[in-house]
């Protein structure tokens, strides 16, 4: 392992995942990338949200969806990768998560992904796609997933 695209969600599963690929980074000399990803209509939603706050004078952009996602992945990497010595990158992006994964896997020539798995049922998976399974079948290297 080289470098590592680590996916930053506010779960406990997550941040422990994020810690631990942190730990095997600094054991091997890699560096992370650590990513957080908005759906499009999570922030649709909040864009919404923000409108309707009556004499509320402001917009949400892309950019602040942006520069919000980014900070979210700092945030949480200076908590959970405290004490450990590994470079990394906090990174964010707004879109659908699968793409937005693989794409930001090869942005930064990313050889392994660490994320945190989503229990879903069959039905689910099928109506609504599955995440993990896409990033497993579509990444070329290693993928570490783990599930609460």
């Amino acid at each position: 392992m080289n470098r590592a695209v680590a996916v930053v969600e506010a779960s406990e599963s997550a941040k422990e995942l994020v810690r631990e690929a942190g730990e095997l980074a600094e054991g091997v000399g890699a560096s992370l990338v650590l990513l957080h990803v908005t759906s499009d209509e999570e922030y649709e939603d909040t864009r919404k949200s923000l409108e309707n706050i009556p004499n509320l004078e402001t917009s949400y952009t892309a950019g602040q969806a942006l520069e919000g996602t980014r900070q979210f992945a700092e945030d949480i990497g200076r908590e959970v990768l405290d004490g450990i010595d590994v470079d990394y990158e906090a990174v964010g992006r707004v879109g659908d998560e699968r793409d937005q994964i693989l794409g930001a896997a090869e942005e930064f020539d990313c050889d392994h992904v660490f994320l945190a798995g989503r229990k879903r049922s069959p039905t689910g998976k099928a109506i609504f796609g599955d995440r993990t399974q896409a990033v497993i079948l579509d990444f070329d290297g290693a993928v570490t997933v783990v599930t609460e």
